[in-house]
């Protein structure tokens, strides 16, 4: 019988924050998958759950999902190759009838790398069981850190990638609350148009939600020319 597959999301950063079904489930499995952006790197995700799950024991598979933007056909079947070799291997632990935890930062449903693998695991194994298991995402987290109700009534919330700067000013228009998810490598062009529509002071940014080196920063001008986290995030909220 086909051991089944729960995708489980630890939350922020604060172990604390792991659900009481998450952690049943880790200390449960016998088999791990923990993503990794970096194949020398260390997993944030399986940090956090070392902090309140034992893992001896435990087979933990670490699988290298490379976290770059493809700019030709050499580049897409390196990353194809990445994606199915993960696939192999996670099929060939859950057909020997081993459970399996997938372990993702936040909530497997938001922006989260095993949806990259769902629909390949499923066109190999139709019948396969997958149960995933919401975590507390850093949206909501971040949100709770700064003190910051997302919506209320029918207030409008966005919630995007900060790549998507390009049309940043139409969506401070039509939204009451916006919520732009890593945004390290972009600050400054989104500073330059909250500066320009006066929203810099009705802004608030968030790194490492939960984690032991959180920074919740109002005045964010100050921020302009610096080096940030990859776990960020920038709310406004008119």
């Amino acid at each position: 019988m086909t051991g089944t597959l729960y995708v489980i999301g630890v939350g922020p950063g604060d172990p604390e924050l792991l659900t009481l079904k998450a952690v049943r489930i880790l200390r449960e499995v016998r088999c791990i998958c923990v993503p990794k952006g970096r194949e020398e790197g260390s997993s944030t995700a399986l940090n956090i759950v070392k902090k309140i799950v034992d893992m001896a024991g435990k087979e933990i598979i670490e699988a290298h999902f490379p976290m770059r933007k493809t700019r030709g056909p050499a580049q897409i079947c390196e990353l194809d190759t990445k994606w199915n070799e993960t696939v192999e291997t996670v099929l060939g632990i859950l057909n020997r009838g081993t459970d399996m935890a997938f372990i993702t930062i936040g909530d497997p449903t938001i922006y989260s790398t095993f949806f990259y693998l769902y629909d390949r695991l499923l066109e190999l194994n139709p019948s396969l069981i997958v149960e995933i298991v919401p975590g507390i995402s850093s949206i909501t987290a971040s949100a709770a850190r700064a003190g910051i109700s997302l919506g209320l009534a029918d207030e409008r919330i966005a919630v995007l990638p900060a790549t998507y700067v390009r049309d940043i000013g139409a969506v401070l228009e039509h939204f009451d609350t916006v919520v732009l998810m890593k945004v390290h490598k972009v600050f400054d062009r989104i500073l330059e148009v909250l500066e320009e529509t006066g929203l810099t002071g009705k802004s608030v940014y968030i790194s490492k939600a939960g984690m032991h080196d959180e920074e919740v920063v109002r005045d964010i001008s100050g921020l302009r020319g610096k080096e940030l986290s990859y776990f960020s995030v920038l709310i406004i909220k008119k």
